[in-house]
């Protein structure tokens, strides 16, 4: 599934108890239609789930990801469900990604990175990016 929205938390990372690390943060994507009786856009429900960034990901989700920046998400999605401090069930969403990136519809971004010399083709590629973004007109 791939989603598209906003980071509405700063991306945390951390290590498992086996060891391997991970980067997660909240993403919340709200759907907007056009009132078709006056015309205007207005928004529908808010969906907020955390995304999971795992490997390969994390060296490029660590550099360029922040809260307010838009972004999409695309990967597997499952339902977590824990007790609450009140003895109650609850339920969230995870989305384990495989590919997360700016939402350029939404901002503009500045690429600088090196080539994977002397490395395998799926090593990860060092790089910055900055996101300046745009107000929706």
């Amino acid at each position: 599934m791939t989603v598209i929205g906003t980071v509405v938390s700063d991306p945390r990372r951390r290590q498992t108890t086996t060891g391997e690390d991970v980067i997660s943060f909240r993403v919340a994507c709200t759907s907007r239609r056009i009132d078709k009786s006056t015309g205007e856009w207005s928004d529908g429900p808010t969906l907020y789930l955390t995304v999971s960034c795992w490997r390969r990901l994390l060296t490029g989700v660590g550099l360029a990801i922040a809260k307010g920046r838009p972004v999409m998400a695309h990967g597997q999605i499952k339902t977590n469900e824990y007790p609450s401090a009140d003895g109650s069930r609850r339920s969230d969403l995870e989305m384990t990604a495989v590919a997360v990136g700016l939402d350029l519809s939404r901002c503009v971004v500045t690429y600088r990175g090196t080539p994977a010399q002397g490395r395998g083709a799926d090593a990860p590629v060092p790089a910055t990016a900055q996101a300046t973004q745009e107000s929706a007109a």
